[in-house]
Parts: C-alpha cells; sequence; structure tokens
C-alpha cells in the first residue's frame, strides 16, 4: 500500500477518534493482507475486534468507545441514542453500561456485540432529530429524552436532561411538547410535570 493510500485512510480513521473497518481499509486501496501485515504486533494498526481496527498511536479521546461500536453498524443506519445520547449531549452525568444505538426496524436481525445496547425503530431518527457530535449521529435532545425515558431510564436523570436543555437553550417547553406529542400518556404527563417545575424556577 502506497503513502498516499496510508495518508487517505489515516484522514478517515482520523475522523473517526482512530478506528477504521476493514472494508474502509479495502476502499482506501488496501488489500487484506496488506491490512493484516500492518495490523501485527508493532505494525501501524491495532486489530480491535475481527473488522475493526485502530491507529495505533493514536491519541485517546472520552468518545472512542462509543465510536469502536457506532463504527460496524454505521451501515445499518445506526445512530448514538437513549442515554449514550444524553452522556454526548452533556444532558446527564450517568456513564451507561453498554454503547446504546439505535437501528431501523429493518436492520432488527443485526447481531448484538459485546457492549452494546442495540435498539429497533419504525420511526429512524433523520434530519434535525440527528446531531453530529465528535464525528457520531447523535439523536437530538427531544428524540433522546423520551427514548431513554421509555426504555427505563432513571426518572431523575431524565429530570436533570430536560432541566438541563432547556437551560443551555438546546430546546424549548413548546418543542418538548410537541415531541412528546406520539409518546405514551405517561411520558407526556413526565414532560409537562418537568416543564412546569422548570418554569416555577425561573
Amino acid at each position: 500500500m502506497s503513502d498516499v493510500h496510508h495518508d487517505a485512510l489515516y484522514r478517515e480513521a482520523e475522523a473517526q477518534a482512530g478506528y477504521f473497518t476493514a472494508p474502509q481499509a479495502v476502499d482506501a486501496g488496501m488489500d487484506r493482507s496488506t491490512l493484516h501485515f500492518h495490523a501485527r504486533p508493532g505494525g501501524r494498526y491495532e486489530r480491535v475486534r475481527r473488522g475493526l481496527y485502530r491507529l495505533r498511536r493514536f491519541p485517546s479521546s472520552p468518545q472512542e468507545h462509543v465510536m469502536a461500536a457506532w463504527l460496524p453498524l454505521r451501515g445499518a443506519g445506526a445512530v448514538v441514542s437513549h442515554e449514550s445520547a444524553l452522556e454526548l449531549l452533556g444532558l446527564s452525568d450517568v456513564i451507561p453500561d453498554a454503547v446504546d444505538l439505535t437501528v431501523p426496524r429493518s436492520e432488527r436481525g443485526t447481531r448484538p456485540r459485546a457492549g452494546v445496547r442495540l435498539h429497533t425503530s419504525g420511526h429512524p431518527a433523520r434530519g434535525k432529530e440527528v446531531r453530529q457530535i465528535a464525528g457520531l449521529p447523535v439523536t437530538g435532545p427531544e428524540r433522546s429524552i423520551f427514548d431513554a425515558l421509555e426504555s427505563g431510564a432513571q426518572p431523575e436523570q431524565i429530570e436533570m436532561a430536560i432541566h438541563q436543555a432547556l437551560g443551555r437553550g438546546l430546546t424549548t417547553p413548546s418543542r418538548l411538547r410537541r415531541s412528546a406529542d406520539s409518546r405514551p400518556d405517561r411520558v407526556r404527563r413526565f414532560v409537562e410535570r418537568t416543564v412546569e417545575e422548570v418554569a416555577r424556577e425561573i
């Protein structure tokens, strides 16, 4: 593999916390035998698990475990969601014990991976419902809050997330209420009660 091809792969991995997949390496012009050669001990790359690699000397980052979980599933339309999204948005101080990813319901046969909590949705997050954070597609504040609440997150964490989102101007009471319209009654009641509490504090 030429240095030109390596530089192209490096630039791609640089935007992905130092990670890249085997298909990305092939797309950059590397055959699999060369990839295995560079992934040997002391080589340019380290093999994280089957099909996933990392630039060996690339600096670590707080989000790299999320990138490592998401990258192999990006082709399935995965987005970071639920409590993992709240963490990346800075709306929760709880570190999830697994990375929450949501894929379209059509991908429900996707094999779960260790350290990943896979969710499916008949209405995948798109457009304004998705934000880019550290190179990752992340569900926005409203959807992240409601998804986490529906999936059983601690109520006090959701209250904190709503307070933070409103206080930092990431959402508004009307957007929260509008986004909650399609959710179960308990979610709408919870949101309404919390929004009213925030309004009284202002």
